[in-house]
């Protein structure tokens, strides 16, 4: 079989037969693997040769075997994602020891299909996100040196580029962005507005970064003229928007100039119009036939490095968030949790956990169809979204299931929130298709507070516990967990 025909290639380091045959099934014949045995691991010519592993698969006691040189080696191959294989004899490894050794996940034995096909598509995904960044990457960087030959610009668009390459936090870029153009025309404030389409429905989502904070009618109407950009450069509705500001500082005196005139320009990258820069600049500043070419440069530039930071923000979207309701996933809950309670335990604060399950959901589903039940687990996450602090997190625990890890809380004030809660969700009325319903939530609360002494008790279980007791209760109340014994005599 010639290499061009054979199959996409992964690589294997020391696997057993066993998990050979594990994944060789799970993945199907879309893919090679190709396992080296322990004692005769890739090195230089395989290393050297075109072609790399999309993802390799390591045993964690391999890899511990495996010198420090080599390790460093193969943490280089930049192309190939690392899986670190855990047998259920090994030791446990946490998921930031995981990640600083270079590995994109660990898959616990036995490797089941859905376990090594969730592996290979997360490989799969981040690959193909990153190549997408480095590929933009490369065409700044020739766009730079093709650039660099007109002196007379080169101070401006070294800036310009200096200022898109320095972070991937767009409020930064869009910062560095209103210094430098000041160097081309004075510039009095820089709004932005990026667009997304839906494509199920044809609306658009749009975020606003306004400049600095003004007053509410001058907020309002950069407002409403970001929004009109959205909606005649994106061609569609604007469904719904966030806006937040460039700088946070409100500055007297920089709002509602009189001798200034807007100009805006589109951000592109290749041929997609993705948002648009809206610039209050002196009216009485004009630019030569040069200028405006380098202003449109620096507009490309810009819209490439925007582009990357929005990109970068939604991979990491990705990986912390659930895609439908836009708050925390498991994976990360589980992290911060063990965090939380090791910090609970050195510091002695209260921690507090509401488990959160949607009664009857089934039904929603069943009766007004699945884009129904999207539709209510997206506002349930709203709900958890704006009911919590900056310090707490709610996430999506897996299908109508949600948790809410809530620090320094006591059991009192996390049953407070969850009544609030509750009751939130029972007076949201939806409408679908024409179809008016409404749906309950039942709660567990469950607590790990100073004065219990046993630390090691499973804070999930107990909230699952409460939970289960509200959904044999009759459902849409909150249950307060059962006391630590140790609470008990205290009361007694």
């Amino acid at each position: 079989m010639n290499r061009g025909d054979r199959p996409e290639l992964m690589w294997g380091l020391g696997l057993t037969e066993s998990q050979q045959t594990q994944i060789k099934k799970a993945v199907g014949p879309g893919f090679f693997l190709r396992n080296f045995p322990e004692g005769n691991l890739p090195w230089n010519r395989e290393l050297a040769h075109e072609e790399k592993p999309s993802a390799t698969w390591i045993p964690l006691k391999v890899w511990k075997d495996i010198s420090d040189n080599r390790k460093e080696t193969y943490k280089r191959i930049e192309s190939t994602q690392r899986i670190l294989i855990r047998e259920e004899m090994d030791e446990n490894v946490e998921m930031e020891d995981v990640l600083e050794q270079g590995f994109l996940t660990v898959v616990t034995s036995p490797l089941t299909r859905r376990k090594v096909q969730d592996a290979v598509f997360r490989a799969r995904e981040v690959t193909s996100m990153y190549s997408d960044i480095y590929r933009m990457t490369e065409e700044i960087m020739l766009e730079r040196e093709l650039l660099s030959r007109k002196t007379d610009q080169l101070l401006f668009l070294n800036k310009i580029l200096t200022g898109c390459a320095e972070s991937l936090d767009a409020r930064v870029i869009l910062s560095n962005a209103k210094e430098h153009l000041n160097m081309l025309v004075p510039v009095f404030e820089l709004h932005a507005v990026f667009w997304q389409r839906q494509f199920e429905n044809g609306l658009t989502d749009v975020e606003l970064f306004l400049d600095s904070k003004a007053s509410t009618d001058k907020e309002e109407e950069w407002t409403r003229m970001l929004l009109g950009c959205a909606e005649r450069m994106g061609d569609s509705t604007v469904s719904g928007f966030q806006s937040s500001h460039i700088d946070p500082v409100f500055r007297p005196g920089t709002h509602g100039a009189t001798d200034a005139r807007v100009v805006s320009m589109p951000l592109q990258a290749g041929n997609d119009t993705y948002g648009c820069l809206v610039l209050s600049v002196d009216k009485q500043a004009r630019m030569g036939k040069d200028e405006v070419e380098t202003f449109k440069a620096a507009a490309s530039h810009l819209g490439l490095a925007l582009r990357n930071a929005l990109m970068f923000k939604e991979v990491k979207l990705r990986a912390d968030h659930d895609a439908l309701t836009r708050i925390y996933n498991r994976h990360t809950f589980d992290e911060r949790l063990v965090h939380e309670l090791k910090r609970g335990q050195r510091y002695g604060h209260d921690l507090s956990l509401l488990m959160v399950d949607l009664d009857h959901f089934k039904e929603v589903n069943d009766t007004y169809g699945h884009q129904a039940g999207d539709i209510v687990l997206r506002e349930m996450g709203n709900i958890l979204n704006s009911s919590i602090r900056a310090t707490d997190l709610a996430a999506r625990y897996g299908g109508e299931e949600f948790v809410v890890l809530l620090p320094h809380t006591t059991e009192a004030d996390a049953h407070m929130l969850a009544e609030r809660i509750r009751k939130r969700l029972a007076d949201t009325n939806f409408s679908f298709n024409g179809h008016q319903f409404s749906i309950t939530a039942s709660i567990g609360v469950a607590s790990v507070e100073t004065g219990c002494l046993n630390r090691e008790q499973d804070l999930v279980l107990k909230a699952d516990e409460a939970l289960y007791q509200a959904k044999n209760n009759g459902r849409n109340m909150v249950v307060i967990s059962r006391q630590c014994p140790e609470e008990r005599r205290m009361q007694q």
